[in-house]
This record gives C-alpha cells, sequence and structure tokens, in this order.
C-alpha cells in the first residue's frame, strides 16, 4: 500500500471513529484542529500531536478508548509502518 493510500486509510478510520462518538464533538475536533494549527483531520498524519492534542481536550476521560478504537477500525492496517508510528505517538 502506498504512503497515499495508508493515509487516506488512516483518516477515514480517525473520521469514522469520530463520527461514531458523536456529531457535536467531531466538528468540535475539526474547529479546533483549524483554529490551534490551521489544519484538518488529513493533515495530522504528518502531525499526530495536533490530533493527540485536541482528542485529549475534546475526550480528557475516554482518550485512551478512541486511540483503541482507531486501532480496532484500522485492524489489519495498523501493523503497517507508517500507521504504526502514527498510532505510537498518539499513544505517547
Amino acid at each position: 500500500m502506498s504512503n497515499n493510500d495508508s493515509k487516506a486509510a488512516l483518516v477515514l478510520s480517525i473520521e469514522i471513529v469520530l463520527m461514531r462518538r458523536g456529531g457535536p464533538q467531531y466538528h468540535q475536533i475539526v474547529a479546533k484542529l483549524e483554529n490551534y494549527y490551521d489544519c484538518k483531520i488529513f493533515d495530522c498524519f504528518e502531525h499526530p500531536e495536533y490530533l493527540k492534542a485536541v482528542i485529549s481536550e475534546v475526550y480528557p476521560n475516554d482518550y485512551q478508548t478512541i486511540i483503541e478504537d482507531f486501532k480496532v477500525e484500522l485492524d489489519d492496517l495498523a501493523s503497517q509502518k507508517e500507521i504504526a508510528e502514527f498510532l505510537r505517538l498518539l499513544e505517547n
């Protein structure tokens, strides 16, 4: 899988997990990424720290559960080098 395919799969999985958690919170995350970092979820592939900060702020008590949900949604893709590194950065 190419880097762009990995990035697209990761972004789609993140959006699916966040939308399942609730529309208002999803929109809040998107707005905070835009306001704080001038970026979208797609840009977080290169800057996972942005996503980590915003999700931690919106879901302070559920952050680890959300990361686990990302892994479940990604399934086998979570073991690919680029995606595994992204998830590792979110976990630390």
